[in-house]
């Protein structure tokens, strides 16, 4: 066709100009001038190529999948709601300097906003960071609260893990000076709650303390300089053996391997209170003040744990690093014990479900007299958890309800579509939750059949003798059994059947 002839000459014009190094205004123009050409042959080769799709490492929620979110969502907040936590939200993107120097190596996972008239900005990583940034500017000194919402990382997605680009975190913090270990036992005590209400199978939690392992390395003769580059490292354990972590030290951070060989020999332990114990009689580590300091806390931490009766979930596990550089003191994880599943062949692998730690100067580097805020708080990883409870759901075939629906308002005769709005209007404002079918006169089977397609437990049918008689027929859709209610007790009676009193 002659106007593709004309397209291909005027990208070919564009390409020499550029080539032969053209004045960029005369470029410019040419360029518009091929758009143009391109725009007007109706575009259709650029239909054809255009992929619909979600971007990479997002995914979309149907209704399915969304009623088992809000399942998950719903005995989350309860638990946050039943430790007395208030509710805040952040914007979706900060200005980039407050996410800045905050993750370590983990900062080039974070995705940069085009300059927007002036301030540069990224979508936050976490919620953490944004919380402290909020602490800091409305100088608050003692909060407990939650959020809930998605943070953004542009990391390697693997979907079937649960690990995406946006997803969501559920945040619950502890902001204020108290007495030590009391909130950070409670923290402990919330992921025990949540990870045995949504039972996900055999769990254990991970804890550890920064300044535990800064007393290792130093004991160990790692130089201060590597000590966060090595931590990251050790934080690499859950994932590969040892001999691999030993070689990226010495290989790759240049680490001797005398001192890699004496981390090996502290990373490789994990217990409760009889090493903690053991470790405080330790020649070396009793000998440094951090690490002495981090096991006294621990120590205490386990007696609190105790009393909570939880001990049998919590591993004291010295390999446990959290690569995040803003944690000083306790730091811990929530790990699913690998599982056979009869009903899946391959089992559900998804690592790590909740993390966090205490972050003492992270409020401090925001405040402008550099106040610090004591924080310790918890990450509840939903994303992973959501991919455990959809895989479940879907090999135990269980059909899962989208709506909460209560009752179907139906007609058994034509003309009678006034009379079910009129029933309808009624059951909406008592607060009942209630559907009908958007037709004049539809049949009787169909409106049964939408019943039992979507799990609807309830049908009201209006008749013309029902409303003689001033009842409406009641019908339990599980049993087929019909009565008749008086049009004035039906609220009460749906209610009662649907537990919703």
């Amino acid at each position: 066709m002659a106007e593709e002839a004309a397209v291909r000459a005027q990208a070919e014009t564009v390409r020499r100009l550029k080539q032969d190094k053209a004045d960029p205004d005369e470029i410019a123009k040419e360029v518009a001038k091929l758009l143009d050409m391109k725009a007007q042959l109706g575009g259709d080769e650029g239909k054809q190529k255009f992929v619909l799709k979600t971007p990479k490492g997002t995914r979309d929620f149907g209704p399915k999948e969304m009623a088992i979110r809000e399942r998950a969502f719903k005995a989350i907040i309860s638990c946050f709601k039943r430790h007395g936590a208030e509710v805040i939200d952040t914007p979706v993107f900060e200005l980039k300097e407050t996410l800045t120097g905050k993750y370590g190596e983990d900062s080039k996972l974070i995705y940069d906003l085009k300059d927007q008239g002036g301030e540069l900005l990224s979508l936050r990583y976490d919620l953490t960071v944004p919380f402290a940034r909020y602490l800091a500017m409305n100088k608050i000194t003692n909060i407990k609260r939650y959020h809930i919402a998605k943070v953004y990382r542009r990391d390697n997605p693997a979907m079937t893990r649960g690990r995406y680009r946006e997803f969501y975190q559920c945040d619950f913090d502890i902001a204020g000076q108290f007495d030590p270990m009391i909130p950070d036992a409670e923290c402990l005590k919330i992921v025990h709650e949540i990870l045995s209400d949504l039972q996900l199978g055999d769990f254990v939690i991970k804890v550890n303390d920064r300044r535990i392992l800064d007393g290792m390395f130093a004991v160990c003769g790692v130089p201060d300089s590597k000590f966060r580059t090595i931590c990251s490292s050790v934080d690499k354990l859950d994932k590969v053996p040892w001999e691999e972590v030993r070689s990226e030290m010495v290989g790759e951070k240049g680490l001797s391997p005398e001192a890699a060989d004496r981390i090996g020999e502290y990373v490789q332990l994990h217990g409760g209170l009889e090493l903690i114990e053991r470790l405080l009689q330790d020649p070396k580590l009793s000998q440094n003040k951090l690490a002495k300091e981090g096991l006294g806390d621990m120590k205490l931490l386990f007696e609190y744990l105790t009393l909570f009766g939880i001990t049998g979930k919590i591993s004291f596990d010295l390999s446990l690093a959290r690569g995040l550089d803003y944690y000083t003191g306790v730091i811990f994880e929530a790990v699913l014990l690998q599982q056979e599943n009869q009903h899946v062949e391959e089992p559900v692998s998804v690592g790590s479900v909740a993390g966090g730690g205490r972050y003492d100067g992270l409020v401090g580097m925001f405040d402008p007299k550099g106040r610090k805020v004591p924080c310790v708080g918890v990450s509840i990883g939903v994303e992973r958890i959501f991919s455990i409870l959809e895989q479940r759901l879907e090999a135990s075939e269980e059909k899962i309800r989208t709506t909460e629906t209560q009752v179907l308002v139906a007609s058994a005769q034509k003309k009678l579509l006034e009379e079910r709005l009129k029933l309808i209007s009624e059951l909406w404002d008592a607060g009942i939750k209630a559907e009908m079918l958007y037709k004049k006169n539809p049949k009787l089977l169909n409106q049964l059949q939408y019943c039992e397609d979507t799990g609807i437990p309830l049908v009201a049918i209006v008749g013309e003798q029902e409303l003689k008689d001033g009842v409406v027929k009641l019908r339990i859709v599980a049993t087929r059994e019909e009565v008749n209610v008086r049009r004035e007790s039906l609220v009460e009676e749906i209610r009662i059947r649907t537990n919703q009193c």
